[in-house]
């Protein structure tokens, strides 16, 4: 007897998590919706159900949470959003979501939340239980909707929360534009610090290999709270380097040991709004940045088919064969190339 499809609701379907969840749960004995105040332009449209709306919207939610199994929640105004529509997208958002999957008896509630929250650690690997520091309205955001979903965890809902390491993959560009449209036009990549700094990544196939482990395995499992990244992961520099290497003119990538002074420059561009490259960002760039998956490995199984290199060259192969449809675009969500601003004078010198 063929067990009935679970129906599951992701909230942000026409982002790039969306986009590739969705692709990813077709796959399976599911059934997807995709609720996004953003268009849902894809060829997967008449696959799926498609609502058009704001998670803010409370009327909204309540009705397209009827007949819903399982919701994963990737929705999120980014760090380039205004801190209002981070704080009421981020938070209030996901409350109302939290709400409503309550009222209506959905059996699990999976939620995106980010390596963010851990803010500028002095230790690595960072894990599950380390202290919850955000930094900027984002990261802060990021660990309120967290507590949210703990309250409802308490009150019976079955809650896993994802952090994920920044990921890539097909459809992904935002901040990785800078890298890729580097590479391809030719040019040396400037990288903060030595670029000998430990920088974990993650390709979006691994998380969404791990969202899925959470739909089906059994909910003491679940109900918890997992770090996700890339198992292999060797230096910043090297890992772009196999970029600047598959495009094939020759370029480097050129680290700036002393940082201090390019972190000043960024800053001021940052205030400025010259930069779309944020706090989160820049002051990390420079430094070690992983998580330990033990946890993930251990409860869920979880086992990451893509190194860091295999990400950024999949992401990068993608971005190669999609070039024209978005060279002349630019906005503030994953999907679209984020304004290089001030930074793309250098290009000049690079």
């Amino acid at each position: 007897m063929t067990q009935a499809k679970k129906k599951v609701l992701v909230t942000g379907g026409a982002g790039f998590l969306g986009i590739n969840l969705i692709r990813h749960l077709l796959k399976g004995n599911y059934e997807p919706a995709s609720l996004d105040i953003a268009e849902f332009d894809y060829p997967e449209r008449d696959r799926i159900e498609v609502i058009k709306g704001d998670i803010r919207n409370r009327s909204l939610v309540e009705r397209v949470m009827e007949g819903v199994d399982f919701v994963v929640h990737t929705a999120a105004a980014l760090p380039l959003y205004s801190p209002r529509d981070i704080y009421t997208t981020d938070v209030v958002g996901t409350r109302t979501l939290l709400e409503a999957a309550h009222r209506h008896g959905v059996e699990r509630f999976v939620h995106i939340s980010s390596t963010a929250v851990y803010g500028i650690p002095d230790h690595h690997p960072i894990h599950e239980d380390d202290r919850l520091e955000g930094v900027g309205p984002y990261g802060q955001a990021k660990i309120q909707a967290e507590m949210i979903c703990l309250e409802y965890r308490a009150k019976g809902l079955v809650v896993p929360i994802i952090r994920p390491k920044s990921f890539v993959g097909p459809e992904r560009l935002g901040v990785f534009d800078l890298l890729y449209d580097w590479a391809y036009t030719g040019h040396n990549f400037p990288m903060i610090g030595s670029g000998n700094n430990r920088y974990q990544l993650l390709d979006v196939e691994d998380l969404c290999d791990a969202i899925e482990l959470c739909l089906r395995l059994p909910e003491e499992r679940v109900n918890d709270t997992f770090n996700i990244g890339a198992k292999e992961f060797t230096t910043m520099k090297e890992d772009f380097q196999a970029v600047l290497d598959a495009a094939g003119h020759g370029k480097r990538v050129i680290g700036f040991p002393v940082e201090a002074p390019a972190i000043w420059a960024l800053r001021a561009l940052d205030a400025l709004g010259l930069s779309p490259l944020y706090k989160w960002v820049y002051e990390t760039a420079g430094k070690d940045s992983f998580v330990s998956i033990e946890k993930a490995e251990r409860q869920l199984g979880f086992s990451p088919k893509y190194s860091n290199k295999d990400a950024l060259l999949r992401n990068y192969a993608w971005y190669v064969e999609n070039r024209p449809r978005f060279e002349n675009s630019s906005g503030v969500s994953h999907r679209v190339p984020w304004s290089q601003g001030a930074i793309a004078l250098l290009k000049k010198v690079f």
